[in-house]
């Protein structure tokens, strides 16, 4: 049964490139055309990497409203691979504001490049071309940073007093914006706070950046702060600014407040007795010390692997060539592709090699009830099996003794891994962090529960991967990967953090599966990170390589 796993694993030609470095790029856009006469845009930009010919999002930015001229506030983080040409392709979309996914959104256009060739540039604009690849008046400018070594973060609670008004009938709704003035004398957008409606003396939400994306690193670098008026046709007015560093805010770091008069310069020559605009607070400065994956991992934290196995009777029968689960002697199904590809990864970082493998909607012995949580080894107490080729062969073992049946409910399998990962939770230390990877042929028929035990594992150490089989229709599942908007249970509780990752199998169908490995595990270091910094849990014992380069499959 061996030849089975080696010929998946050869399948695979898997491999580990290494991260070079990781890149900050912050995106803006001018003269976007408005859509009709009556409205402004409302523009999103969609980040997408090309992987073998295919396109899959990244990430996407905040949408600001009403805007020809966004200067976003989302930086997007990716890892540059020297060996490799990287294909960028951002897409402008004009998202309405009753709905933030693409189906209601107008496509206003895209550029493509290479992340070479924006790292080389450090800026690079050109136009965007819509439908047919014809040239707008529109353009799209990125800019590229490298990451520094620092990955501390701070935490900054503002407020505001006696700003002046700018409406006539209620008064100011403002927001405010913090810029990083950069060596060329440039601007770098670093955050834009809510706005607070009807409001003078606003008390803004606390909010965390990266020394990195705030100063740079730099303690002297002068920042500049500029209180708006919010207006809903996106021409906001003027409050007014003022300049300081990431030094003088460290003087709140003690409890005290500092304050800073917000001046408008116009104001100020032509006003004899003008004072200010207002007064801005700085409540709160508290660095965070961020630890990266390799720090927990170096520190000893086990990931802790398990797969659940669809056996659902619309696989097919396992003893028909056009199933599912049909085992060729030479050839792996797409489930064995699938489990091979992202458990060659996570065997890594497991010391003992042992994972346990689950099966559900399938009718098992001796009674053949429907189960879904049995063992594929069939020992209820002893559910691991050595090593991912030792998850092959119980796969193998077991489809003969089993009936395929249904329905498709996760929920049980969830809730399984949920209970192991609660049990590390209490130990308040990075010890264990547990993987779930759920290989599917279609859609789940237990939504609600799945949903519900989703919200409860996003509190626990513990993320889900879910990969889709075959050619269902799988547009449902994509609701469980919270990328597209918030995922809430159906009391309407919203998940603390975004711990699935759905992917259809047949997205990486003429890819390398490496690339489909690549996918899935992307985001799990990051999961990994924020739940522990989240919990303010710290590496159980640093070694003396203190790495801040994040993992990338």
């Amino acid at each position: 049964m061996s030849n089975i796993y080696e010929s998946a694993a050869n399948t695979l030609g898997l491999f580990n490139s290494p991260c070079l470095t990781k890149v900050e790029l912050r995106v803006a856009c001018k003269g976007i055309s408005d859509r009709d006469a009556l409205s402004k845009p409302d523009p999103c930009v969609i980040l997408k990497m090309q992987s073998h010919g295919q396109w899959f999002e990244v990430d996407r930015t905040e949408v600001i409203r009403s805007s020809i001229n966004p200067v976003f506030s989302k930086v997007f983080l990716v890892d540059f691979y020297f060996e490799e040409v990287q294909r960028l392709r951002y897409e402008l979309h004009d998202i309405s504001s009753n709905h933030n996914g693409l189906k209601e959104a107008d496509f206003l256009g895209a550029m493509e490049c290479t992340l070479g060739q924006i790292v080389s540039q450090r800026k690079l604009s050109k136009a965007l071309l819509k439908q047919g690849n014809t040239a707008g008046k529109s353009s799209i400018t990125v800019t590229a940073e490298e990451l520094s070594g620092n990955d501390d973060y701070v935490e900054l609670s503002f407020s505001a007093r006696k700003l002046d008004d700018k409406d006539f009938f209620s008064k100011s709704d403002p927001f405010l914006e913090i810029f990083r003035i950069n060596d060329d004398a440039t601007g770098s957008l670093v955050h834009r706070t809510e706005t607070i409606m009807n409001n003078l003396n606003p008390a803004w939400k606390t909010f965390k950046v990266s020394l990195n994306t705030l100063c740079s690193g730099d303690h002297d670098r002068e920042l500049k702060c500029t209180v708006w008026d919010w207006d809903s046709n996106g021409k906001h007015d003027f409050i007014g600014e003022f300049q300081t560093t990431f030094k003088d805010m460290r003087g709140a770091l003690d409890g005290k407040q500092i304050q800073w008069e917000c001046i408008n310069p116009k104001y100020q020559v032509k006003k004899k007795n003008y004072r200010n605009s207002g007064v801005v607070i700085l409540n709160q400065c508290k660095i965070i010390k961020m630890h990266s994956f390799l720090d927990y991992i170096m520190g000893g934290c086990q990931i802790q692997f398990t797969v659940a196995i669809d056996f659902t009777a619309s696989n097919g029968d396992p003893r028909n060539s056009c199933s599912l689960h049909y085992i060729h002697p030479y050839q792996p199904n797409e489930y064995l592709k699938a489990l091979v590809a992202v458990g060659e990864i996570c065997q890594d970082y497991d010391s003992d090699k042992m994972f346990p493998a689950f099966g559900f909607g399938a009718q098992i012995p001796p009674d053949f009830k429907v189960s879904h949580d049995f063992a594929v080894n069939f020992d209820e107490d002893n559910p691991e099996c050595a090593g991912i080729q030792g998850v092959v062969e119980a796969y193998q073992n077991c489809l003969p003794k089993i009936q395929l049946y249904g329905p498709t409910n996760i929920a049980p399998i969830i809730q399984k891994v949920a209970s192991s990962a609660s049990e590390e939770m209490h130990t308040k230390e990075a010890m264990e962090y547990f993987i779930l990877l759920i290989l599917t042929d279609g859609v789940i028929t237990d939504m609600a529960d799945t949903r519900e035990a989703i919200v409860h594992a996003s509190h626990l150490p513990m993320s889900v991967i879910i990969v889709g089989v075959g050619n269902a229709d799988f547009s449902d599942m994509q609701m469980l990967d919270g990328d597209d908007g918030i995922l809430r249970s159906p009391k309407g509780e919203p998940v603390l953090r975004d711990i699935v990752q759905f992917v259809p199998f047949r997205n990486f169908k003429h890819a390398s599966p490496a690339a489909l490995a690549k996918s899935v595990l992307a985001e799990v270091p990051n999961q990994v990170v924020d739940y522990y910094n989240g919990k303010g849990i710290k590496p159980k014992c640093l070694s003396d390589f203190e790495s801040s380069r994040t993992f990338s499959p």
